[in-house]
């Protein structure tokens, strides 16, 4: 009977010390979890693959959330940087709408930017690409295109509701500075 009990009491503390492990593994960060995502995404070029595999590019670790599919919940956009000049490559809004179990898949993707931004606004999100012309630094473009992207409920994809484009860099500052 000894034993027996003592067998017990160390397959219980086996159990308890395991769940102890177990916990004090640290949760995935936000930014692994969607680089993760992206690379699961049968949709992502094999070019920005190729950056998160390589760590020659990243997932930004400034995700901007917004309730973008209408479902009450925060969508996350982030953005692949390549680490240089390029700054954002990719822009890509996920959600978990509609999935049962919580998981995220990505409703959005723009993988053909350079040193591009995004903003949101209510349930629109900006993509914002710089216009580059003879004379301009590649720091400092005078012109972006910005396009305004909406989810439509019925097709369940985001679709392109705006462009247009805006002046920036020096000549957007000193006008607004005369303002």
């Amino acid at each position: 009977m000894p034993v027996r009990a003592l067998v017990a009491l160390l397959c219980v503390g086996f159990m308890f010390g395991a769940s102890a492990v177990a916990q004090e593994t640290p949760p995935q960060s936000p930014q692994a979890l969607f680089r993760d995502v992206l690379l699961k995404d049968a949709n992502t070029t094999s070019g920005v693959k190729r950056l998160l595999r390589t760590n020659a590019g990243y997932v930004s670790p400034a995700p901007v959330f917004a309730d973008l599919t209408g479902d009450g919940k925060s969508d996350a956009v982030v953005t692949v940087e390549n680490g240089g000049a390029a700054g954002a490559v990719a822009a890509f809004v996920l959600t978990a709408e509609g999935s049962d179990s919580g998981a995220l898949r990505v409703v959005f993707r723009n993988q053909s930017l350079y040193q591009g931004h995004v903003r949101t606004s209510g349930p629109t999100v900006t993509v914002i690409d710089p216009i580059y012309a003879r004379g301009d630094d590649v720091c400092c473009a005078r012109h972006a295109t910005e396009r305004d992207y909406a989810l439509d409920a019925s097709l369940k994809t985001f679709t392109r509701r705006a462009t247009r484009t805006v002046t920036i860099g020096p000549t957007a500052a000193r006008s607004r500075s005369r303002g």
